[in-house]
């Protein structure tokens, strides 16, 4: 492969994406696609500078028409395909807009893949299109029926569906990666982790839904950078891949750990209504990941939340600007 179109590739998991195929395959050409949403950023990926193997350009996957230009202009030989609405909070007060994006945007370029042909299709996904996996259940795996809890988790389900049937119906050479919750560098501050570590710096209350039990299975971004670029090289037409980092973890513990790392008590926890259709546990079974593609994550929760606290401590310049944009 010699050129890639990555959509979203402004947003935190893009971002970390486009920097681990510059490091990895330098010889590769980067075309990223990205809106520009308020959690997506160029600043995210201005360590870059002027590289030549980077072009930016500007436009909605939901346009056909510059989703069409974009196609165009990289004549990509794969699509990596992030763009979404990723917040689960923000999906309960406009479901729409989650919708469009993650559904009809998926379709969009979809559709412009089929028209040119010959290009691979990566959708990346969530763990959270399978839905509440109750607190003693097995691990998910790809074969599980998916069950979406919240219009966020719905929409992406969507879209996954409609990657697989625009494969088995027209032979598009696409395939799916499921992920689980990332955290790492440049996360926008709602999501929990950096929301947490900028609370606690500043003495704020950090809120905790219920009693902060429900479990997430949390993989470092770039573990899961590695585990899409392994897909988008090894990955099977028309298969699902889970990638997940082995870490599950309650929600207030995470907060606990972060606390803990800033020398602040757990005075500073707030526990809060739930919010609508909030899933009790995700966990990851990679063992298709691991046996299929050669991948595996390699850094540990502790080690990774440990570097995230160092990173938001000395990019709180960058943290001002962000939450000033949402």
């Amino acid at each position: 492969m010699r050129r890639i179109l990555v959509t979203g590739g402004a947003g935190f998991i893009g971002s970390n994406l486009v920097r681990l195929l510059r490091a990895e395959r330098p010889e590769w050409e980067i075309w990223n696609f990205d809106s520009l949403t308020y959690a997506g950023s160029i600043e995210n990926l201005a360590d870059l500078g002027e590289d030549p193997h980077h072009r930016f350009l500007r436009g909605d996957v939901r346009e056909p028409e510059a989703v069409a230009s974009a196609l165009a202009r990289s004549d990509p030989e794969a699509v990596i395909h992030l763009a979404a609405e990723t917040h689960v909070d923000r999906s309960i007060t406009d479901p729409l807009r989650f919708l469009q994006t993650n559904a009809w945007g998926t379709g969009v370029l979809l559709e412009e893949v089929r028209r040119r042909g010959l290009i691979r299709f990566v959708q990346v996904s969530t763990d959270e299109v399978y839905g509440d996996l109750g607190f003693d259940g097995p691990s998910f795996r790809e074969t599980d029926p998916v069950r979406p809890s919240n219009p966020y988790s719905a929409a992406k389900a969507a879209g996954d569906h409609m990657v697989l049937a625009w494969h088995r119906t027209f032979g598009v050479d696409a395939l799916v990666t499921r992920c689980s919750n990332n955290y790492g560098p440049r996360q926008h501050p709602e999501k929990l982790i950096p929301m947490a570590i900028l609370s606690a710096i500043e003495g704020r209350p950090i809120p905790v839904y219920r009693d902060g039990r429900n479990v997430r299975d949390w993989i470092h971004v770039e573990d899961h950078a590695r585990g899409i670029l392994a897909a988008l090289e090894r990955g099977t037409a028309g298969t699902v891949y889970n990638l997940g980092g082995h870490a599950q973890i309650p929600n207030v513990e995470v907060v606990r750990g972060i606390l803990r790392e800033l020398g602040r008590d757990d005075s500073l926890i707030r526990f809060v209504p739930d919010r609508l259709g909030h899933d009790l546990r995700y966990a990851m079974d990679t063992s298709r990941a691991e046996g299929d593609l050669g991948w595996r994550p390699q850094i540990s929760f502790e080690s990774g939340l440990k570097e995230t606290v160092r990173w938001y401590l000395a990019h709180r310049e960058w943290c001002d600007r962000i939450r000033r944009r949402t």
